[in-house]
């Protein structure tokens, strides 16, 4: 039986040593060096590569992370019950640099959160229960726990209800996607506007599999970049600075 959240918070997180591999060279991570003097957000997922862990739970944290690390959240932990070598391989393949990625091999750290269960159904063995928790000094001060139902619940453990949670007038933003194109002034010239403005974005650049066709399909314009925020179409450069500007407006 799962643990209640009652039953985790105001409790110390259990004191484990971590077997990494930081630069593919073995060092051991205790837990007071993890989370001891920080205010430290722990999302824990069912496996590494696994559907919902990929498409969902991981990105959105690493997405959200400079919004986290805005309203004092000094590290974002994700754990899993998988070796070193398995985290490492996923995390650069999921491009998510700004998540430590913590591999509980043993389920020590899992087995002491009393969230390790049986996934012998599916050939994983013991695995972790999905939940997040927000912990400051190695104490736990919020747990988000999925219910326990079949399947794989991912209902409360999500980046914007721990964000939420931590402020909740927090101003979430929406996703920004930009089609560029390699030497592009105007496409430089976007970014830019992006960046002095602390914006986070994700870029897909011309190519042999992206053209100007491709291009005109998407967005109905030929001309780079062509700027999106949230799934609408914002424009080109001109339009993205107006509509910067016309954002800065609203939240004065």
């Amino acid at each position: 039986m799962l643990p209640t959240p009652d039953a985790l918070e105001g409790k110390t997180v259990p004191q484990v040593t971590f077997k990494a591999r930081p630069n593919n060279q073995w060092r051991d991570l205790t837990t007071d060096e993890l989370f001891k003097g920080k205010t430290v957000v722990v999302f824990s997922l069912p496996g590494a590569y696994t559907p919902t862990c990929s498409s969902s739970h991981l990105p959105r944290y690493n997405e959200l992370a400079p919004v986290f690390k805005d309203n004092g959240v000094d590290d974002i932990l994700c754990i899993s019950v998988n070796d070193a070598f398995v985290m490492n391989e996923w995390q650069a393949g999921q491009d998510a640099a700004n998540i430590t990625f913590i591999p509980d091999g043993n389920g020590d750290f899992t087995k002491g959160m009393g969230m390790l269960v049986d996934k012998r159904e599916l050939g994983f063995g013991q695995r972790s229960w999905r939940y997040s928790m927000l912990v400051k000094d190695g104490i736990v001060q919020k747990v988000f726990i999925e219910p326990d139902k079949e399947g794989d619940p991912f209902e409360v453990s999500d980046a914007e209800t721990m964000l939420r949670h931590i402020n909740p007038q927090v101003e979430i933003p929406e996703p920004i996607l930009m089609f560029a194109k390699p030497g592009c002034p105007f496409c430089a010239r976007a970014k830019q506007l992006l960046r002095d403005r602390g914006l986070a974005f994700h870029e897909v650049t011309q190519s042999q599999s992206f053209t100007s066709s491709a291009l005109r399909a998407v967005s109905g314009a030929s001309t780079w970049p062509q700027v999106f925020v949230g799934g609408k179409k914002i424009g080109g450069a001109d339009e993205l600075e107006t509509w910067l500007q016309a954002r800065s407006g609203q939240a004065a």
